[in-house]
């Protein structure tokens, strides 16, 4: 929990405050932008307006989320409304899940509702009202791992759900050599869900294409202000001229959406924009 004496000194004065726990995650800056913003001399967040009353249950979605209990609240609330809004609706079929773990440095993940069987694309943290709605969402046939960095409670969603965990064989060291699919270089799951081996970031990242959206992990991200893409030399585990080399060639895909684990989530008016601010971020 939130410790109120451990509250970072420019949260406004009010109900909501974030501690100095905080790791930068950006998801609660991104689930409620109005409430919460990003101190850069401190490297966090913190409560930069409180929520009027229409406000508040996005907050609390944010508290439900952040991988280290830094958000919390001066009197007791009721978050059941928040804790069940995950997985939240984003647009066709894919939902975010919320309930990001420390473990992943608070990467986000996604559910991909489909009739022949669910897809979860990186590991949320193993949260009992998730996995309860996940569940009646129809369960999980895949999760995805797209690197070894982000993989959580994979273990624990496996055994829950008798998911098929997918990881490239780059990354699967330790435990990870027990997932049930690894591949080399590309691989289709189904003729909608198409796996891209993108190293850079890892030696083994991949992307997920699955219709109109690449998910990225670590890969590829918005810009801060969201009109292009970028991706981080300074978080590049592997070769730095390799991830430049494979966010070039997904120029050759077709799709208007970028859901990425870290960073911003970034959607283009048209393939071609997409495109062309694919290799605006290859250099």
């Amino acid at each position: 929990m939130a410790r109120e004496a451990d509250a970072i000194a420019t949260n406004v004065r009010g109900e909501f405050f974030v501690d100095s726990s905080c790791i930068d995650c950006d998801l609660c800056r991104q689930i409620a932008p109005a409430v919460f913003a990003r101190d850069d001399r401190a490297g966090q967040s913190f409560v930069a307006a409180q929520p009027a009353t229409a406000g508040v249950d996005r907050a609390l979605m944010a508290l439900v989320t952040c991988p280290t209990s830094s958000i919390g609240t001066r009197t007791k609330h009721d978050v059941r409304v928040a804790a069940r809004a995950f997985p939240e609706p984003l647009f066709g079929d894919v939902a975010f899940c919320g309930y990001a773990s420390e473990a992943s440095y608070g990467a986000a993940s996604y559910l991909i509702r489909r009739p022949d069987g669910n897809v979860l694309v990186d590991s949320p943290r193993f949260a009992e009202i998730l996995v309860e709605r996940i569940a009646a969402l129809g369960g999980v046939r895949y999760l995805v791992l797209t690197h070894q960095d982000d993989v959580a409670d994979h273990a624990k969603f496996h055994a829950r759900f008798g998911c098929e965990r997918v990881i490239h064989r780059a990354d699967a060291h330790g435990a990870l050599r027990a997932c049930e699919r690894i591949i080399e270089g590309d691989a289709e799951l189904a003729p909608d869900l198409r796996l891209l081996h993108v190293p850079g970031h890892t030696r083994g990242s991949i992307a997920l294409l699955h219709g109109d959206t690449l998910f990225t992990g670590d890969h590829l991200w918005a810009t801060d202000d969201q009109t292009g893409l970028e991706a981080g030399r300074d978080v590049c585990w592997y070769s730095w001229s390799e991830q430049r080399t494979s966010i070039a060639r997904l120029a050759a895909y077709s799709f208007t959406h970028v859901l990425p684990g870290h960073g911003r989530r970034f959607t283009a008016p048209s393939p071609a924009a997409m495109r062309a601010a694919v290799l605006r971020a290859a250099g």
